[in-house]
């Protein structure tokens, strides 16, 4: 069974407008997504929560109702799936995610390991948006750390360059979770880790003892070979709208249960079987479903 891959479906992400871009918003929405993606193979799906007002879809909600309503159409529409709830946020008041933890419980949660400066640039040599800082310092990642074990969430660690990766390890040594480590290296973001197959030969090397890892590959085309490799690595795989809208020949896709097949694809290029939900569980050392 350790041979297997556990497959994570992003159903839509943080900002992408769904007037411009095919992505679901609406608990319906995020169902129907998610059921296409859990028949493809998926066990995981990384939920992100956007506003429910007509003309608000584009923007991200925190709100423990909107969480809840989401999540118990996404479990009824795939029974025994995973869930991975966001709780990225900038800035210091982390309440929001917090309560959408405590609200939901979900199975996993995702967890950014560490501060990036998120830029990206233009041609022109101009700014596509103001130069930000994600930041994720160590108070801010123990205050979600702490929710997670008192809610018994799993956390999954978000790695967008070396550092970060290293500094799970001492998150580990200094007591602040405990359980598998799991790591998200996340290749293809402008300012941090770049999508290239010889560093993801190097990075499993500063894993933990025991550790469960994937990656999460931002771009077009040019990602399928990496999770090509991800899954002849021994990686766990994930890809959905959040990440990507391209298939490995380059078309659009229509949804995310399309790009699960792909990555299924992958798996099998690498004589790996797809993990079941239960089997994702554990090897994870998630709880048997509810």
């Amino acid at each position: 069974m350790t041979n297997k891959a556990i497959l994570t479906c992003a159903l839509t992400g943080v900002l992408t407008d769904p007037q411009q871009h095919p992505v679901p918003v609406t608990p319906a929405q995020m169902a129907a997504e998610a059921r296409d993606a859990f028949n493809a193979g998926a066990s995981v799906m990384h939920v992100h929560l956007r506003r429910q007002e007509a003309g608000r879809g584009h923007l991200p909600s925190w709100d423990p109702e909107v969480a809840a309503t989401v999540i118990d159409a996404i479990r009824a529409a795939c029974p025994g799936v995973v869930i991975n709830l966001t709780t990225g946020v900038i800035g210091p008041d982390i309440e929001g995610p917090l309560a959408c933890i405590r609200r939901v419980r979900p199975e996993i949660a995702a967890c950014n390991a560490g501060s990036l400066n998120y830029l990206k640039i233009k041609d022109d040599g101009t700014w596509a948006w103001p130069p930000m800082v994600f930041d994720n310092p160590v108070a801010k990642v123990q205050g979600f750390l702490d929710v997670m074990r008192e809610c018994g969430v799993h956390p999954e660690f978000e790695c967008f360059d070396i550092g970060i990766v290293r500094s799970v390890g001492m998150y580990l040594k200094a007591g602040l979770f405990d359980g598998v480590p799991e790591y998200n290296f996340v290749m293809g973001v402008a300012s941090g880790m770049p999508c290239d197959g010889e560093l993801l030969r190097l990075l499993p090397r500063w894993l933990a003892p025991g550790a469960v890892w994937q990656t999460t590959l931002i771009g077009r085309a040019e990602i399928w070979p990496v999770h090509q490799l991800t899954a002849e690595l021994g990686g766990m795989l994930r890809t959905g709208l959040e990440d990507t809208f391209y298939l490995p020949d380059g078309t659009r896709a229509a949804g995310n249960g399309a790009l699960v097949e792909a990555l299924t694809r992958c798996a099998a290029s690498a004589g790996r079987a797809v993990a079941s939900p239960a089997e994702a569980r554990a090897m994870l050392g998630l709880p048997a479903a509810r």
